[in-house]
């Protein structure tokens, strides 16, 4: 039962305060992400502050490099715990955890890469100073 006294947000109104597309929201509620929106008469979709917070920190978790696939793991988990914190929060840390190595991974291959360049770049230009 919907409080009235509830504020709720346009799909169209709630996709660009964040700077995303509705069909990002819709998207989001086929996967499973996010429970199915409440409808207005007309059919419209509305979303009250916990959905609202619900996609925030979808958003969240997919700028740290979490993936859909990973997102929906840690909802089967939070939502069949019971929203027991005590479970969910080992399994965020083990997924940042494995980001954290990825990330780590990338910026020593960029760090090499950067330091081929830099040797590759000191060599001609020592070369054009020898011939000059």
């Amino acid at each position: 039962m919907t409080n009235p006294q509830e504020v709720l947000i346009q799909i169209g109104t709630l996709a660009k305060q964040l700077g995303i597309t509705t069909r990002t929201i819709r998207y989001y509620e086929e996967i499973g992400l996010m429970g199915a929106s409440k409808r207005s008469r007309g059919g419209a979709r509305n979303y009250n502050r916990n959905d609202v917070l619900r996609i925030k920190f979808i958003l969240k978790l997919k700028e740290l490099g979490i993936s859909l696939k990973e997102m929906l793991s840690l909802s089967d988990t939070f939502d069949t715990h019971s929203q027991n914190f005590d479970t969910i929060t080992p399994h965020i840390l083990e997924i940042l955890d494995m980001h954290l190595g990825k990330i780590d991974d990338k910026v020593a291959k960029l760090t090499s890469l950067r330091d081929d360049i830099v040797n590759y770049r000191n060599r001609i230009a020592d070369l054009l100073k020898e011939q000059s």
